[in-house]
Order: C-alpha cells, then sequence, then structure tokens
C-alpha cells in the first residue's frame, strides 16, 4: 500500500469513526429534536396571530354597542397593541428573556379577551349579533388551536431539554452549543387547560 492511499484510508476511517461517534452522544437526535422544536414554535405563533388578527373585528363589532364599558375595551386594544410589538420569530426558543416577554404580553391579551368576552355576556344586543357570535365561535376555535399547539411545543422542549441535560448527549450540548429551550411557566401550562370561556348561550325570551 503506498503512502497516499494509507492516508485516504486513515483520512476514512477516521471520518467514519467521527461520524458514529456524533451519533452516538446524541448529535443526531439534537440535529431532529431541534428542527422539531422549531416545527411547533412556529404553529404556536402561527396560532396567536391568528389570534391577533381576530381581534380587530372583534372590537369593531362590540363597538357598536354604545354603552359598552370602554375600559374593558380600552385594555383588549392596548393589550393586542403590546403583543404584536414584540418580534415574534423563531429565534425566541433560543433566548429565555425575550421568550418570556412574549409570553406575559400573550398572557395578558388572554386575560383580556377573557375579560371582555365575559362582560359581553351582559348586553342583550351583542349577543343577539350574529356577526358577534359567529366571531366569537372563530375566537373559541383559535383558543382551542393555541391551546393544543402549545401542549405539542412544551413536548417538544422537554424531549429535547432531557437530551442537553443527559449524560453523555449533554457533552455534545456543551461542544456544539445546544443550549436548554424556554417552554412556559407553571402558570401558563395551567393556563393552557383553561382556555378563555366562550359561551354561546341564548338570550332569555
Amino acid at each position: 500500500m503506498t503512502l497516499s492511499s494509507f492516508r485516504r484510508s486513515a483520512l476514512a476511517l477516521t471520518v467514519a469513526a467521527s461520524a458514529l461517534s456524533l451519533s452516538g452522544c446524541g448529535y443526531n437526535d439534537f440535529q431532529r429534536l431541534d428542527e422539531q422544536v422549531k416545527s411547533q414554535w412556529s404553529e404556536v405563533l402561527n396560532q396567536y396571530q391568528r389570534r391577533a388578527d381576530l381581534i380587530p373585528n372583534i372590537v369593531a363589532t362590540v363597538k357598536g354597542e354604545a354603552s359598552f364599558e370602554q375600559e374593558t375595551l380600552t385594555k383588549v386594544v392596548e393589550a393586542r397593541a403590546r403583543a404584536t410589538s414584540i418580534q415574534a420569530t423563531p429565534e425566541l426558543v433560543n433566548n429565555p428573556e425575550a421568550f418570556q416577554k412574549f409570553q406575559a404580553a400573550q398572557g395578558e391579551l388572554t386575560g383580556a379577551l377573557s375579560r371582555l368576552m365575559m362582560v359581553s355576556e351582559n348586553y342583550p344586543n351583542l349577543k343577539a349579533n350574529q356577526g358577534f357570535q359567529d366571531l366569537r365561535v372563530q375566537l373559541e376555535g383559535t383558543e382551542n388551536r393555541i391551546t393544543v399547539a402549545r401542549g405539542k411545543y412544551i413536548k417538544a422542549v422537554q424531549d429535547y431539554n432531557v437530551l442537553a441535560r443527559s449524560f453523555p448527549s449533554n457533552l455534545t450540548a456543551m461542544v456544539f452549543s445546544y443550549q436548554v429551550k424556554p417552554s412556559f411557566t407553571v402558570e401558563n401550562e395551567k393556563a393552557i387547560s383553561a382556555p378563555p370561556s366562550v359561551s354561546f348561550d341564548k338570550p332569555a325570551k
């Protein structure tokens, strides 16, 4: 065997050994789970945006009720403005501080919407407004999709973080800078199982 052939063989063996080593230490798993987290987070963002897009129509409809509580309406408008002012990007999952700010803003919007829907029960004209009822149906569907998307994101992050913290894959995480990813707080996790209540009761006759 010539020196050149020996070097090529040695290089091939080194590459093969490195590939096996990376696979054994979880590198491929990190790649797969990282993409899964990104995919689930993208769906969470899509559903939050869907909700934000519904709000202007809800607000416009409610404004038609002249006596509606303006403070409640204003809080929804302001909460939406704060939530949409935060740039929602895939990179949020790699920035715990920005992630928590984003979630706090979305939580505030959830609370403001819940309050608006509860208050609207006191206005028979709104309850009898088919356009408003249609918007409520859309909102309920969106809140349910947010709940599902958040749940899938939590599971994806849990799988990723277990890998990042476990030996020996934690060594791979250190070498390739795979950081533990943020998830929802305990309060937020409780909230996903109890989305804002949307009632469809008809006004009493």
